[in-house]
This record gives C-alpha cells, structure tokens and sequence, in this order.
C-alpha cells in the first residue's frame, strides 16, 4: 500500500515534530502581530502561519476571514465574542489580497485538525488550487491521516501538486500518483496538464489510458450492480406470479395489485410503529410478515369466491382478475388517497457504500437484492421441505391421482394461490423503498414480471431466477445506448424471437401445469 509508512521513517518524523514544536512555538508567537499590520504584511503573515502548520492559528485566521478580530488594547488580538468590542479594541480590516490568503493558510491548518470534517475540506481546498508550496505539508498530512475518504483527496491533491512542481522528476511522481487512481478528477487534472508539459506527454498519456481501463472496468461494475438491482426486484414481483401462473395456469391480471397492497401495508405498519417508540426502528421488519399475511389473505379469499369457478377458462379469468385489479386500485385510493405515499427507511439501508475499486453502491438496492435472494430460498424450502409443498407439487403432477391419495385439491389450490398472492405483498414491502407508493406502483411491474416468467420456464423458480437477473442486466447494459424505452422494446422483442424457439422457456415444466 503506498499510505504505509515504514516504521524507521514514522519514527523519525515523529521525533523531527517533536523537537521542532518549541521552534515552531516560538515563531508563531512572533508572527501574531504582523495580522495587525498594513495589507501586505498581513498577507505575508496569513501565509506563513499557514505553512507553519500550528493548528492554533486556526480561530485567530478564521475570525480574520469573518471580520471577527480584533487587537485588544494591550497589543494582543482575539476574536470578537459579542455584538460589542471590548474598550479599547479595534477590528482588524483586511482587503481581497488578504482574504484570498486567508482561504489558502486555512486549507492548510485545517489539515491538522482533530475534527475529521474540516480536514476533509481542508483536502478538497487543496486539492482545487494545487501549489507546489504545499506539497511537505500534504506529505505530512498524509503520514498522520487514518480516515481512507480523506486520504483518497489527499493522495490526489498530492498528485495535482506535484504536477505544478518545477521540478520535472517531482512532475514524473505526480503523473504516476494520478495516474494510479481511477478518479475523472485525476483524469481531468492530467488532460489540463498536457499543454504546459511536452516533453511528458507519453507518460501523460499512458496515465489517461491507465484511469480510462480503470473507469470502464468501475462503470462496467456499476452497471452489473444496477442489473442485480433491478433483477432482485423483478424477481419479487414475478415470484408470486410464477406460483399463481406457472403452478395453476391462472393468468392474474390483479398481481400487480397486490404488490401495491403489499407496499401500503408497509405504509400503514410505519405509521402503526411512529406511536411506539420502541418499535419505531423495527417498522420495515415488521412490515414483511404482516404484508405476506394481508396479501395472502385477500389472494385466498379472491380465489375461493372467484377464481375457482373459472378453472380451464383462461380468458374469463383474465378478464376476472383485471376487474379485479381496477377494483382494488380504487378501493386504495378511497381509503389512502391518490397522492404519493412515503416509507421512511431505516438507518441501516441509507446511504452509499463504496466497494473496493471505487464502486459506489446503493445499501437501500443492495439489502433489496439479498432480501430478494431470501424469499426465492424461502420459496424453495416450502416447497420442497414442507407437506404444502409436497401436496402442491402432486396436484400440478397429476390432480385426480393426487385426490384419490386424499389430498384435499380445493384446499391446496386456495393455498397456493394465497402463498403467490403473499409473495407479491413481500415485493411491495421491497419496492416501498425503491419506487412510490401510490396506487399505481404495481402497474409498472405486471409486464415485466409475466416476461420473467414466461423467459424463464412457467411454473420453474429456477427459471424464475435466472430469467429476472437476465433481464435486469440485459436492460441495464442496452440502457446507455438505446434509452430506456427503447431498451425495454429490445429486450421484449428478444424473448418473443426466444419463444419462438423455445416455447416453453429455460426450464420447462412437467405436469399438469405444463399441458395447459
């Protein structure tokens, strides 16, 4: 790591500060006065105080910036604390020389403070006006600093400051350190270095490139993340639909629906939780278990009252369940309102997350995604490990024989729906946090979800997963050239040409299911 410091060196560094402090002491005491002196000798003062690097010259040049300072009537100076000068005091007036002065000596000084934030600032001051003069004091700003944020702004305001060096060796350092970053900031500073440096125009050059393969392999990163991140979420809200469709070949216009229940459920639990305190923070976790109920339960009612009546009759029940969805919009808009609704998320999904190599993240989409991956092994495990499973899985491979075992096939049907309908609620719960609830939200995915299912095989959750991630990473990789329309028509064409040869998706279903 170029930031580690061989022991030897930080020893001595150590023991030079320590026998320099009564110096450096001495000398500050004896600039203080020359900040109540004409312009130019205020100027020459701010300057070298701030490359002296005494973090007490922090308050006296800050209060000088703000017009704040004051030389009391005993020759010492202060900053002013009240609407009212002492007796006896005057305020010391600076013109724009010394103001422009002021902000340099104080990027400097700021370098050595304790406050992790001004020392941030401090790097970003830097790091804009780029001076050879400041590079000893970067360098021992850099072999104190722990905070890698900040050390990452050092590092390249190091570079920017060597590359303003007259020294063409120091310049050659500067290119190498910029040019071992993957920053556009670097990038820009070297295509603005180009000009005043001909005779280092190939090394200038080999470090563009160096960032450029760097930048492509981040935005290269990004753009998977982002496909993970919509195909977890594409993979909430086909999973239920791969149960209902896939399992008992009912085509449930009103799935989108209930992922809307599901992300109003989520609204009313928070609510619910702002009146307990204690029960405040764990709001979002609550949510999944009381949308997976709520949504269940209406899914059950829905398809004892309706839909069992309509069996082998895929129009009518088309027609039924898209009734149904318009019917339940309005029910949410009576009792909620048309307006958008908002899910407030908690702490620890907020926020971005830097992984190694500059890859920013969303935590919000990367919870989503490991959530996502939850509920499929949630699915698997009911399915494969429970009784309801293995009762749903003999009435898709053949219903009469699976009757005549004793298996009670009305009963099982009205589960199985209720168990997608549920899983859909689980996807609003994640949407909540992504997207707006509004009465609307579940319209957008109903497309997209019947695509995922239909790609990956009706009825496989195999098939299910691998078609959303599919589909997710296929749109965010056609996006930046094709819009996202555009991006949306391409990928819908694509599977119809698949379908075209592979009627029956990824992974094709055996059974009753399948015959349909």
């Amino acid at each position: 790591m170029p930031w580690l410091i061989p022991r030897g060196l930080a020893a001595a560094l150590a023991l030079l500060l320590f026998l320099s402090a009564p110096a450096r002491a001495q000398e500050y005491e004896a600039l203080l006065p020359g900040l109540a002196g004409g312009f130019a000798q205020q100027a020459e003062t701010v300057e070298r105080l701030g490359l002296l690097g005494d973090p007490r010259a922090i308050p006296l040049l800050q209060a000088m910036a703000d017009a704040r300072l004051l030389r009391l009537a005993d020759g010492s100076l202060a900053p002013q604390q009240g609407a009212t000068p002492p007796e006896g005091a005057t305020l010391i007036r600076i013109n724009n020389r010394v103001r422009g002065a002021l902000r340099g000596a104080l990027g400097r000084l700021q370098l050595v403070s304790p406050d992790p934030a001004e020392r941030s600032r401090a790097a970003e001051g830097i790091l804009r006006n780029r001076s050879a003069a400041d590079i000893p004091l970067i360098e021992a700003a850099l072999a104190r600093e722990a905070q890698p944020p900040i050390r990452a702004r050092l590092e390249l305001a190091l570079g920017g400051a060597r590359l303003a060096s007259e020294d063409v060796a120091v310049r050659r350092e500067g290119i190498a350190a910029l040019g071992a970053s993957a920053s556009p900031e670097a990038r820009g500073q070297l295509l603005a270095a180009r000009a005043a440096n001909a005779e280092l125009l190939p090394d200038i050059e080999a470090a563009i490139a160096a960032i450029d393969r760097r930048l492509q392999l981040r935005r290269a990163a990004e753009t998977v993340f982002q496909g993970l991140s919509l195909g977890s979420v594409l993979l909430l809200a086909a999973l239920g639909l791969a149960i209902t469709f896939g399992v008992m070949g009912v085509i449930n216009m009103a799935h989108g629906e209930f992922v809307m229940l599901g992300a109003y459920t989520t609204v009313v639990v928070q609510e619910l939780c702002r009146g307990i305190p204690e029960l405040a923070p764990w709001s979002l976790p609550l949510a999944v278990p009381a949308a997976f109920l709520v949504t269940a339960a209406i899914g059950a009612a829905m398809e004892r009252g309706l839909i069992r009546h309509l069996y082998g009759r895929p129009l009518e029940t088309l027609l039924l369940t898209f009734g149904v969805g318009m019917i339940l919009q309005q029910v949410v808009r009576l009792a909620f309102g048309a307006q958008n609704r908002e899910v407030i998320s908690p702490d620890w999904m907020m926020g971005t997350l830097l992984l190694p190599g500059g890859v920013a993240v969303t935590q919000n989409r990367l919870w989503i995604i490991l959530f996502a991956l939850a509920v499929l092994l949630a699915c698997f495990a009911a399915i494969r490990l429970t009784r309801f499973g293995l009762e749903m899985r003999a009435v898709v491979q053949n219903r009469r024989i699976a009757a005549t075992m004793g298996i009670r096939t009305g009963r099982v049907d009205a589960m199985t729906f209720a168990f997608g309908s549920g899983l859909a609620g689980l996807a609003g719960v994640a949407l909540s946090q992504i997207d707006n609830v509004s009465p609307n939200l579940g319209t957008g995915y109903i497309i997209d979800s019947f695509m995922v299912v239909v790609f990956g095989g009706v009825g496989s959750l195999m098939g299910t997963l691998i078609g959303a991630f599919s589909l997710g990473l296929l749109n965010k990789v056609l996006e930046p050239y094709a819009g996202v329309v555009l991006a949306k028509v391409a990928v819908l064409v694509g599977i119809m040409l698949f379908i075209q040869r592979r009627p029956k998706g990824l992974f094709a279903l055996k059974g009753r299911a399948a015959d349909q």
